[in-house]
């Protein structure tokens, strides 16, 4: 790890290294190629020696550095001269936590939105526009060389897979199953939208695969997720 990287890396940490001289000595022990002294880090940085020193001890505190003494070089024996304390960077891991992406409160709200603007309609305009978005992903893909029944619907589970769902094919059942989706909790709190938009992606995926099929989806069937029916009578055009 280069000193950029590494900075880039601990600048968005707080506590120990939130103060930016603080970060700076912490680099500069971390990439020395020899135990560093008060002193050192006061001259590197042009800083008194107490600042200097409340800085590494307050990284040493934290565990990001640790203290060793060793006797000033050239110098043996006895009153040669006070060990220096001297500052070694630790192997303690540098964690970064980042704000959690509010995803499904972004969908939940959207979702809010559908429904107010066309509260009638709402899941007929969520397959519609789960079908377009399916048949546009489909073109992106291409079709399977294998152009029969199972290769379809392997294809599309592997798309909706790409797209966050936690999705198998169960070929010889003519069905997708699926254990999770990217909805979240957004699915159980709208099923009809959330449900009506799944089905519409699987059907435009067909249709961009130059199949004709008509999904049916059964949420949260038995103990095994939700299953989508894809029929076998899936023929070219």
């Amino acid at each position: 790890m280069d000193s950029a990287q590494l900075d880039r890396t601990i600048g968005a940490l707080t506590s120990a290294l939130g103060d930016p001289t603080r970060r700076a000595i912490y680099i500069a022990v971390r990439e020395a190629a020899e135990p560093m002294t008060t002193s050192m880090v006061a001259k590197l940085f042009g800083i008194h020696p107490n600042v200097a020193r409340h800085h590494l001890d307050k990284l040493a505190a934290d565990g990001y550095l640790k203290v060793e003494r060793t006797r000033p070089r050239g110098r043996s024996g006895p009153g040669a001269g006070r060990p220096a304390k001297c500052y070694t960077a630790t192997s303690k891991a540098i964690e970064l936590r980042f704000p959690e992406r509010r995803t499904d409160l972004l969908v939940g709200l959207l979702v809010r939105l559908i429904a107010r603007v066309a509260p009638d309609d709402v899941a007929e305009i969520a397959e519609q526009v789960g079908r377009e978005y399916g048949e546009e992903l489909a073109a992106e893909i291409g079709s399977p060389d294998d152009d029969g029944y199972e290769a379809a619907v392997r294809a599309v589970a592997e798309a909706m897979g790409g797209l966050g769902f936690e999705i198998d094919a169960d070929v010889e059942g003519h069905r997708l199953v699926t254990a999770s989706c990217p909805f979240g909790e957004v699915a159980a709190g709208y099923p009809d939208v959330v449900c009506s938009l799944d089905r519409g992606i699987v059907a435009g995926l067909f249709a961009g695969l130059e199949r004709d099929c008509r999904p049916v989806l059964r949420p949260h069937a038995e103990d095994e997720g939700c299953v989508t029916e894809v029929p076998v009578e899936i023929t070219s055009p």
